[in-house]
């Protein structure tokens, strides 16, 4: 990258370690070393339920790279896990100093029926009344649920800070979006080929309201597709970003900095 630029939504327990364990720390921070060497030194750790929220806010604590978001997933909080003792873990750990986010939270109709959606809106209302409390930026997700999520953020109002995590919406869904005030982050989705809704939706956005991530290990971009997907790869996103909304490639890295400063606040002091 000509300048650096960041990923605002990494799951490194899973990417790094796996499904079955968590990674050691000097795993961990031979990737964050790897994508800082590719111009991605600033990271942003997601949490899906409480064990990964804590393991999340741990490691941005011990990181300077590192800022985490905390959260119960939509499709745990639809399986039952927006227990009030789980929805108190995450009050409590966001109140961390680096642990900037509440998500990924929102609402998926996509892996979960129709009996889990009356807990997943109860839990997305919560977390957007967690970040309120703290003043830190709200994360969603956002599968095939459009109309719902915006229907309970204008219910709720949005938190001064929102993004659209791994933004699947079309330019119409972006406008509303944009028009709220939230950010649209982009995977590495942008980049495939049949994602020409995409590429269209971003490049109505102004820049300033515009992020992107990895979502790593998933939803890895072109030319690596088909690989587990890992911050340093996150550089062809930024590109394809570029091109989509005819930035010049610096500069768009520098105003993705700053977007994700104005969202998540500082990296280091």
């Amino acid at each position: 990258m000509p300048a650096p630029a960041l990923d605002s939504h990494t799951h490194l327990d899973i990417a790094v370690g796996g499904e079955d364990r968590l990674p050691t720390d000097a795993e961990v921070d031979a990737e964050v070393a790897a994508a800082a060497a590719v111009g991605i030194p600033r990271l942003v750790q997601v949490g899906v339920d409480v064990a990964s929220s804590r393991w999340s806010a741990a490691l941005a604590a011990r990181h300077p790279s590192v800022l985490a978001a905390v959260a119960l997933h939509p499709n745990e909080a639809g399986a039952g896990a927006a227990t009030p003792e789980a929805l108190a873990e995450i009050d409590r750990l966001a109140a961390q100093p680096r642990v900037r986010a509440v998500g990924e939270t929102g609402l998926d109709r996509f892996r979960t029926g129709s009996e889990g959606w009356a807990a997943q809106e109860e839990s997305f209302r919560a977390h957007i009344g967690i970040a309120k409390r703290h003043g830190i930026a709200l994360v969603i997700h956002d599968r095939d649920a459009h109309a719902e999520v915006l229907r309970v953020l204008d219910d709720e109002g949005l938190p001064e800070h929102t993004v659209f995590h791994c933004f699947s919406g079309d330019a119409a869904f972006a406008r509303q979006c944009l028009d709220r005030g939230a950010v649209l982050s982009f995977a590495g989705t942008l980049t495939f080929g049949n994602a020409g809704y995409l590429r269209e939706a971003a490049a109505i956005a102004p820049v300033d309201q515009l992020l992107v991530e990895t979502d790593s290990p998933f939803l890895t971009p072109v030319p690596h597709r088909g690989r587990p997907n890992a911050s340093r790869l996150v550089p062809h996103t930024v590109r394809a970003l570029a091109e989509v909304t005819g930035t010049d490639l610096e500069q768009l890295c520098t105003t993705l900095t700053a977007t994700a400063e104005r969202v998540f606040g500082p990296w280091q002091y």
